[in-house]
This record gives C-alpha cells, sequence and structure tokens, in this order.
C-alpha cells in the first residue's frame, strides 16, 4: 500500500526528458591517478598477475605473523592463503577441510546459520586437490589457485542447479555452463565453495527466505544477513571465503556487505558479463563482489572483469597502484546533507567522523551539493526492478503454484504485476533526468558519498522464519542509499568504517563517475587503512590458516 500511495510521483508525473531504457556508458577516458592500465587481450590469470603487482607488499608469512588480540579482526587475504600454499606451510586440501567442518557446524541445528544452499564436499575436495598437486609441481594458474569462492545461488556454477532461492527454479531452468564471471575464476584455479543462501527471487533486502533458511549475521546471530546476497556477505564476514560473487540489483550486494562489515563492489554497468546470471532485472542488475578486504575486491576483479567485447567496443581497464601511500590527491567527495542524515544516529556519527579522518589524513575535501528528487529515482528504480522481474520470470510464473513462492515475495510479485506501461516509461523518461543530475554533480566532484544503509542489521522475527518478512520500514532504510548505482549503472563501493553501539557494523559507500572504478578502489582502500583498526571480529568467526 506504501508503495501503490507514492507511485503517483512516477505514473502521474509529466516528464519532458525521453525514455532512457538501459543504463550503459559510453566509454570515456576520463584520468585517473596512480593507476596500471592493463594490456588488452590478457587471460583472467594474467590480469591477476598484474593486480598483484599494484598492492601493497607484506613479507611476513601469515602463519608466523604476530596474531592480533582476540576480540582484534584480521581478516586472511588472497595472498595470505597464496603465500602459505606457495611455502608448503598449508595446502589448498588442508584449507578445504577445515572449510568443510566449519559449514558443517554452523548449518548445523544448534547453529542454524544458513549461510548456503548447496555445498558439496566431494567436488569442494576434488578441486582442492588438483589445486595442491598444482603448487607441489610449481605450477599453481594464479595467486587465486587454492582460494575458496563462493557463489550466490543466482549466478551458473556446476556442479549445481541454480535456485535463485527457491524450490522450483533450479529444477525449471537447468545449470548447463558455468557463469562467465565463474568460469573465469575457475580458469584462475579458484576452489568454487557452493552456493550461497538469497532473499528468495532477489525480491528483498533481509535475506529471509522461507524454503532455505535465513542467512544470519555472524555479528550477531540473532540480527539479518541484509540481502539479497545475504549468504555471501556473511560467508566473507565468518572468515569462510576471503572472496564471494553477489548480485546487485538494488544494492543486493552493497547492503548486506555494510550489514556484515565486508567490501561490497559494484562495478560501471556492462563492464562484467551477465552471461549465465539469472536474467531477474537486465538493465539494473549485474554480479559483484563482496570480500574481506579492499585488495581481494582488486584481485577478484581483475579476474572476472569482461575482456570478451570487440576491442573499440572494450573500456581500457585501469587497476589502482595501492603500492603509493597516499595513495592519490586531491579528492572532491560530494555530500548532500539532507540525505546523508537520514540515517540513525550512529550512522550518521559515524560517517561523519570517518569524512573528517579522510579530510586530516589525506586533506581530501567534501563538497555540499544537492541531490535532486531522490524518491522519485527510487520509485522509478522500484517500477523498473519489479517490471522486469515479472517479465523474466512470465513463463515459469504462469505454470506455478503461488504456494511454492514465500508469503513476502507473492505480495511483491503481486505488486510488481500491477504497474502499467505508463509507470515504466516514465521511470525510464526518470532515468534520463537523473543521469544528467549525476553528471552535472561529477563535474565538479571525484565521487559521491553516502552512509550505504540508513540502519544496521535488524532483529530477525522468528515468525517471520517460515513465511517470509514485509518490513517496508527497515526495507527503506536499508535500500535508500543504494539506488544510483543501479538505475544508472554507476560504479559504487562500500567499506566498513565502524561499528554501532549494539558493536553492528557500519559501512560508508562511494559513488564514482562510468568506467572509474581505480578510482573508487583508491579511495576506499585509504578509507579502509585508516578505519580498519579498531574493527571488532564477529561472534561467528572461523581461522583457515590456523596452524593444526
Amino acid at each position: 500500500q506504501f508503495h501503490r500511495n507514492n507511485l503517483w510521483l512516477v505514473s502521474e508525473a509529466e516528464i519532458p526528458e525521453p525514455p532512457l531504457f538501459t543504463s550503459t556508458h559510453r566509454w570515456e577516458d576520463t584520468p585517473e591517478q596512480n593507476v596500471s592500465l592493463t594490456k588488452p587481450g590478457l587471460s583472467p590469470a594474467e590480469r591477476v598477475r598484474e593486480a598483484v603487482d599494484c598492492l601493497p607488499t607484506r613479507l611476513e608469512s601469515p602463519l608466523a605473523a604476530d596474531v592480533p588480540p582476540s576480540s582484534s579482526l584480521k581478516r586472511w587475504t588472497i595472498m595470505d592463503f597464496s603465500r602459505a600454499y606457495s611455502s608448503g606451510e598449508t595446502t589448498p586440501v588442508q584449507v578445504a577441510k577445515r572449510f568443510l567442518a566449519a559449514v558443517k557446524e554452523c548449518s548445523g541445528p544448534t547453529m542454524n546459520m544458513a549461510f548456503f544452499i548447496s555445498c558439496d564436499p566431494e567436488d569442494v575436495l576434488k578441486q582442492a586437490e588438483e589445486s595442491t598437486l598444482r603448487y607441489q609441481t610449481g605450477t599453481p594458474l594464479s595467486v587465486m589457485d587454492g582460494v575458496l569462492v563462493a557463489v550466490k545461488d543466482e549466478i551458473d556454477c556446476l556442479p549445481y542447479p541454480t535456485t535463485g532461492g527457491t524450490r522450483w527454479l533450479g529444477k525449471a531452468r537447468p545449470c548447463e555452463a558455468d557463469a562467465a564471471c565463474v568460469a573465469q575464476l575457475r580458469a584462475c584455479g579458484a576452489v568454487l565453495a557452493g552456493k550461497t543462501n538469497m532473499h528468495e527471487l532477489g525480491a528483498g533486502t533481509s535475506g529471509i527466505n522461507p524454503h532455505h533458511g535465513s542467512a544470519r549475521n555472524p555479528y550477531n546471530v540473532g540480527k539479518v544477513a541484509g540481502g539479497s546476497s545475504s549468504g555471501s556477505a556473511a560467508v566473507v564476514c565468518a572468515g569462510l571465503c576471503p572472496v564471494a560473487l553477489g548480485v546487485d540489483g538494488g544494492g543486493s550486494v552493497r547492503m548486506p556487505a555494510a550489514l556484515c562489515g565486508v567490501v561490497g563492489f559494484k562495478p560501471t554497468a556492462g563492464r562484467l558479463s551477465n552471461a549465465g546470471v539469472l536474467p531477474l532485472n537486465w538493465t539494473v542488475g549485474m554480479a559483484g563482489i563482496l570480500a574481506g578486504t579492499v585488495e581481494d575486491a582488486v584481485v577478484a576483479y581483475s579476474a572476472i572483469v569482461d575482456q570478451s567485447q570487440p576491442s573499440y567496443l572494450r573500456p581500457e581497464l585501469n587497476l589502482p597502484m595501492l603500492t603509493s601511500t597516499p595513495s592519490i590527491s586531491n579528492v572532491r567527495l560530494a555530500k548532500y546533507g539532507k540525505w546523508f542524515n537520514d540515517s540513525s544516529e550512529d550512522i550518521r556519527t559515524c560517517c561523519d567522523k570517518a569524512l573528517q579522518t579522510l579530510r586530516a589524513q589525506y586533506g581530501w575535501e567534501t563538497l555540499d551539493v544537492t541531490v535532486p528528487e531522490i524518491e522519485e529515482m527510487r520509485l522509478a528504480h522500484y517500477v523498473t526492478i519489479g517490471s522486469e522481474c515479472t517479465a523474466s520470470l512470465a513463463k515459469y510464473l504462469d505454470k506455478l503454484k503461488r504456494s511454492e513462492i514465500g508469503w513476502d515475495v507473492r505480495v511483491a510479485l503481486g505488486v510488481y504485476g500491477s504497474f502499467s506501461s505508463r509507470a515504466y516509461l516514465n521511470s525510464q523518461r526518470l532515468r534520463n533526468r537523473q543521469m544528467f543530475f549525476h553528471k552535472e554533480i561529477f563535474k565538479t566532484a571525484d565521487v559521491i558519498v553516502s552512509p550505504m544503509t540508513g540502519v544496521t542489521a535488524y532483529t530477525l522475527q522468528d515468525d517471520a522464519l517460515s513465511s517470509g518478512e514485509l518490513d517496508y520500514i527497515n526495507g527503506a532504510a536499508l535500500i535508500r542509499y543504494s539506488i544510483a548505482g543501479n538505475f544508472l549503472g554507476l560504479p559504487a563501493i562500500t567499506v566498513m568504517v565502524g561499528q554501532d553501539k549494539g558493536g553492528l557494523p557500519i559501512g560508508l559507500q562511494f559513488i564514482g563517475r562510468p568506467w572509474s572504478e581505480a578510482t573508487l578502489l583508491h579511495i576506499a582502500f585509504a578509507m579502509q587503512e585508516a578505519c580498519s583498526k579498531n574493527h571488532r571480529k564477529p561472534v561467528v568467526f572461523y581461522d583457515l590458516l590456523k596452524k593444526d
């Protein structure tokens, strides 16, 4: 009813701009500081090698490194795993066995974390054995060889069905090959760890799933992990994988990343291939990366970027040179104060403090701007994502018993089906209008900054676990800052900058110009380095590189 009462802002509006039906951007050679331009035509493993050359150097072995206090957070990175494997201190098989034991423990009735929809121990061990053999013969494919990567169950990954968080879609749409991004990770030697839990059909922000269990937040198991890439955020948060893949159609990578205290990165629309990703919302959704650190996001990004287009259509790929400190100078951060402050007091205070830290440490400037018609943009995105979802699923839904769908998703699909053609067309006119507004902001600013969510992780209600949940108050607060990245196809990243009074993570978001991923990763890395020292460890956390 809330959405129906507000939709007149879209359906009845007189909008002069013509409709803009996709959020793709022409390549623009925007100057970026301290980047490495990758050569065209490189394989995924070769791009990963180039990314490694951009990372800060750390000489000590991870197993010999000083152990931080038990309450502080130390995340093992892709490079930590690679060094441990190369030195023989541990093997991919040993790590895979620890991982499988941890998954078994946290999936049992006592913990019931519901991180995975499917995880095949035999397949995981087979991949790990092949990786271990490569290390023993001195022929690892890349630093990602043997590194565990989880995949949201919205992305094709053999030998698993792709369920989209349902009980029926995996049978109706067989998975016949790896998605393009999964195939590229496999070509780098990554161990694909299984299919992570998600909000059913991606149609919600909580991650509550009545069919496969509700992924719980490792910082507080009574709280939501966020959605829709709930399991992917939670497994990275809990230390089970340094990297996971998600899909982001309305903040669905970045929202759970913020609630679980990890990095969530959505590149520019068109930067990654959508081949093998469920086409639930094709003009606003795309694959994205969840990672424990910005460095790991850089490595994973280099592996999965789409280089299949003809060279004359392919945008250049810059990687951030994180070896230089301070990394970049004279950064201008656009802040819309009224929008920025539409969040809880803890989030507002923490994010303001983070901006003050950036100014104090790097001299970066915050500019006051206005982003017009934010509520209209949110509604236009809602009409767009809902219309595309029902269109893409129509051939299945017409034959499906409604009882096979959770109550919350039934309601959502009912609302989506009520959208008129006029509302859809007006939404695309608003997309064109918003594209202009944002381009005007980027004439004077490098990035737009905001909290990632308006609230931190909220409580899982027992009565929602079997039916799903419609919580439009918390849902609206969670999605408040996500829309531009999807509706306008802009790159965006969130990084943890602190915790609320209850110890729950708070994320800060940076939204960039099209194709400016390297600049975003630079800024996120600087923010990470300034804020990460005081982060507390999740309650549920596994150390896969521990000494036996």
